[in-house]
This record gives C-alpha cells, sequence and structure tokens, in this order.
C-alpha cells in the first residue's frame, strides 16, 4: 500500500482538482482530505457520511461561580487578557484564552476547571469512488495539525481493512504545521504548481520541505501554457534540484466546467487537461512499482 499525497505551496493551483481525479483513476484507494481549515473535496466527491465524531484541540479554563470568591489571583496571572470581571465576578474570554491552565492552577479556591474544547468534526464517508476520510475545523479553532493526523488515521485504518494498494491524501496550501502532519509518513508527494511568480517561489518552499524529510517528490505544472517563460524557469529549477517533472497539464475551460457542475475532471467529457491527467496518473502508478528504486518506469 502507497501513500500519495497531493500538496502545492499556495492555495489555487488545481490541487484538489487533480487529487479528485487521481481518487477515480486508482482502482484500490481510500481518500483523505487533509486540508481541513478550507475542506473542499467533499465538493467534487459528493460523500455519505457513514461515522462521525468530534475533534477536541485542547482545553479552555472554565468559572465554577460557585467555588469562585472573586479574590482576582486569576487576573494577575492570565497572560492573555482572558479572564474579565463583570457585575463583580470572573468571566474568562473564550476567544482569548488559550489554553495554558495558569490560571487553574494559581486559584487557591480550586474555582478554574480545564475542560476540552471542542475544535471541529471528523468524517468517515462513503463516495462513488471509494470511502473519504475528512475533517471540518471550527472557525478561529486552533490545532489543524492535530485535526489532520485525525484523519489520516482513519484512513489508515480505513485502508488496512480494505486492503487497498492507495490512500490518495488531498494535502493543504503552504508550509505550515498542516502540511507536516500531512507529509509524515507519506510514499510520494506530488507538487502542484502554476507558471507565475507566487507560484514558483512557493513550489521551491515546499519542495525544500520534502527534500528536507528525504520524501520522494514528483512535479506537476497545472496550467503550463498561460507563461511559457515562468513554466521554463519552473522546468529549469527542478532539473537542477533532482526533482522529476512529471506533467505539464494545458488550460482548459473543461476543467472549469467539471468544478462547476461538482465532479471530477475525469468524469467529465474527453478534454486536454483530462488526457493529461490520466496520463500523469498512469506515470505514478508505474513510479509507485518500483518499490526499492523509485525512478519512472518507462
Amino acid at each position: 500500500m502507497k501513500t500519495i499525497v497531493v500538496i502545492s505551496g499556495k492555495g489555487g493551483t488545481g490541487k484538489t482538482v487533480i487529487a479528485s481525479s487521481f481518487a477515480v483513476l486508482a482502482k484500490s484507494k481510500v481518500i483523505a482530505d487533509a486540508d481541513v481549515d478550507a475542506s473542499n473535496l467533499y465538493l467534487v466527491l459528493n460523500p455519505k457520511v457513514e461515522d462521525k465524531g468530534y475533534f477536541v484541540g485542547g482545553k479552555k479554563a472554565k468559572v465554577d461561580e460557585e467555588k469562585c470568591v472573586g479574590c482576582g489571583k486569576c487576573l494577575e496571572v492570565c497572560r492573555f487578557d482572558a479572564i474579565e470581571v463583570s457585575n463583580g465576578k470572573i468571566h474568562i474570554n473564550e476567544i482569548s484564552c488559550e489554553g495554558c491552565g495558569v490560571c487553574h492552577l494559581e486559584c487557591p479556591y480550586s474555582a478554574i476547571q480545564m475542560i476540552d474544547d471542542v475544535s471541529g468534526e471528523w468524517f468517515v464517508s462513503n463516495t462513488l469512488y471509494g470511502h473519504l476520510a475528512h475533517a471540518k475545523l471550527g472557525i478561529a479553532k486552533e490545532n489543524s495539525g492535530k485535526l489532520v493526523t485525525t484523519v489520516r488515521q482513519k484512513a489508515q485504518s480505513l485502508a488496512e481493512n480494505e486492503n487497498v494498494d492507495y490512500i490518495i491524501i488531498d494535502g493543504p496550501p503552504g508550509i505550515g504545521c498542516p502540511v507536516l502532519a500531512s507529509l509524515t509518513g507519506v510514499d510520494l508527494a506530488i507538487i502542484v504548481t502554476e507558471p507565475t511568480l507566487s507560484g514558483i517561489s512557493d513550489m521551491e518552499r515546499i519542495i525544500k520541505v520534502t527534500q528536507h524529510f528525504s520524501i520522494k517528490t514528483l512535479c506537476v505544472i497545472n496550467k503550463f501554457d498561460i507563461n511559457f517563460e515562468n513554466t521554463y524557469l519552473i522546468e529549469q529549477w527542478c532539473n537542477q534540484n533532482n526533482i522529476t517533472m512529471i506533467g505539464e497539464i494545458p488550460f482548459d475551460k473543461k476543467v472549469i466546467d467539471s468544478v462547476v457542475k461538482g465532479i471530477p475532471v475525469v468524469c467529465n467529457e474527453e478534454g486536454v487537461a483530462n488526457d493529461e491527467i490520466r496520463r500523469i496518473w498512469s506515470k505514478i502508478e508505474k513510479f509507485c512499482l518500483v518499490v526499492n528504486d523509485f525512478k519512472i518506469v518507462p
């Protein structure tokens, strides 16, 4: 079983369009949406939820009004100005509270308790193309990296039970904690970039991350024909840094049509983008077959 993550240094490169197509083309797989901050893979896979649960990302302070005598000790030690006084009573501002627990430790009357903070939900769903593990992080909630780990654990459990060949992960953009959580232990990272200056810069950053963790990395240029000069720069940089360019997808209005219809691109009528994505997946399958020497099979 191979774990493949599709990521990008920035949002809007077409990462989810490509990941959803791989989810269709792979015959034996489990799918995971690790972009928990802005999950959108479900928009084209139309999942039916089979199981779900709450995600606890940390703890928040809560005042027991029966025990609180209003001594103000908690006000003195809170670094985040999360403790307020209203009508002579102590209150916790949940938005400002960072869950550090200092007020709980310092309260001489044990009037402040640390309670679980529900930060989001995880889901296991069924789709026309296989099982999907995904999640939704709450507004202004933190610990998205931990929620990504939860999603991946659900996907791993499904994959082991179903004995599939692939786990395909639609990863988050950027290089932050959620990205690191989506990269941990994967067999292959597919970097999706675009021929823009920001696309080039962010591609270089995310590839340096995958190289730091010695993750096998391939690159795809999406909409390569909107700027041939920048496409050439990407090709040159990848060549100099020993990154295999596995495909270049042309701009295709039929991609827009498929997104509007809410279906993966490869399920739409034939088009140049459709054809290239299919060729890319065929190369990835051959790539994954070479277990001991990760090289492209002719």
